[in-house]
């Protein structure tokens, strides 16, 4: 296997691992607590990994680590939760959906990394197989669900494309990085946690065994490796790994719950599943033109040249 094919498979297993955020909400958690959910996810495995690397931010990288853990995690998980309460049916996961359109977007912005008519394809593919594998039942569409689906697929864009443009501080790995941005993540959540509801409930011992698996395997180690995976790969290949969460998650759910998998939602994972497989792959170097060709040929005569001198 070649060194990008092992980059983009243990990637792969962020949003995999992030599939089974719901199985374990629904079967393991106290209901009706997103934003303790989300700040249970974030600030433990934060802090975990401030104490293993202990490394903090210098300079200006407080700044930027506030502003990648106020988009990746702070303002990504209560909008998400957010969008999930108020609308119906796997709604909030299409429009979620459209994250790879943002990130394209932005990483021509902002990474100089040129949309491609294969990339925009898989990422509207993406999203066509996604809806068909979540989407339910149909219901009126409420603005502010619709806003905070929207929003939190933007800022989860916006931190994919901000981690890879700011990259790290040099001796900062990535274990690091994740640990910092986490911890403001969860930092960010919480007065929002505990102002909207209440303090924390009462925890059986199933409930804190779900709460540890989702802050250090469903989130400490998959936010690392995503972290990980957006320093060597390019945005759009990263973000086009996203759809495996709601695959692995209809498996999960068939697996386990034994839900249904109807044929339009298996037809929706395939699609979803070859839009992963397409954004993957190299984008095809543009050919030289006639004139590009000259100058590289005269190029390589001056350094044949000196060379030989």
């Amino acid at each position: 296997m070649s060194r990008k094919a092992t980059t983009v498979a243990l990637t792969a297993l962020a949003p995999v691992s992030w599939g089974s955020t719901y199985f374990v909400t629904t079967e393991f958690l106290p209901p009706d607590r997103p934003l303790f959910t989300a700040l249970m996810r974030a600030l433990p495995a934060g802090l975990l990994l401030l104490a293993l690397t202990s490394k903090l931010p210098r300079g200006a990288w407080w700044g930027k680590a506030a502003a990648l853990g106020a988009l990746n995690i702070g303002a990504f998980f209560p909008l998400l939760f957010l969008a999930a309460y108020r609308l119906p049916g796997g709604l909030a996961a299409v429009f979620g959906s459209v994250g790879p359109l943002f990130v394209i977007g932005l990483a021509a912005l902002f990474l100089g990394e040129k949309p491609t008519v294969r990339g925009l394809l898989a990422a509207v593919a993406a999203a066509l197989g996604v809806s068909l594998v979540v989407l339910k039942a149909t219901g009126a569409l409420d603005a502010v669900g619709v806003a905070a689906a929207l929003v939190s697929a933007a800022s989860m864009a916006a931190g994919t494309v901000f981690t890879k443009r700011w990259g790290r501080p040099e001796g900062v790995g990535a274990l690091a990085m994740t640990g910092w941005q986490l911890t403001a993540g969860g930092l960010i959540i919480a007065p929002v946690a505990f102002l909207l509801e209440g303090a924390p409930p009462a925890l059986d011992t199933t409930a804190l065994l779900g709460y540890a698996y989702l802050a250090f395997g469903n989130t400490a180690v998959s936010y690392w490796l995503w972290f990980r995976g957006i320093g060597q790969l390019s945005a759009t290949s990263v973000t086009l790994l996203g759809p495996l969460s709601p695959i692995t998650a209809a498996v999960i759910g068939w697996a386990a719950l034994g839900e249904v998998l109807t044929p339009v939602q298996l037809l929706g994972m395939a699609i979803a599943f070859g839009a992963t497989l397409v954004g993957q792959r190299p984008a095809r170097p543009r050919p030289f033109s006639s004139t590009e060709q000259t100058d590289h040929k005269v190029s390589m005569d001056l350094k044949d040249v000196a060379v030989r001198r």
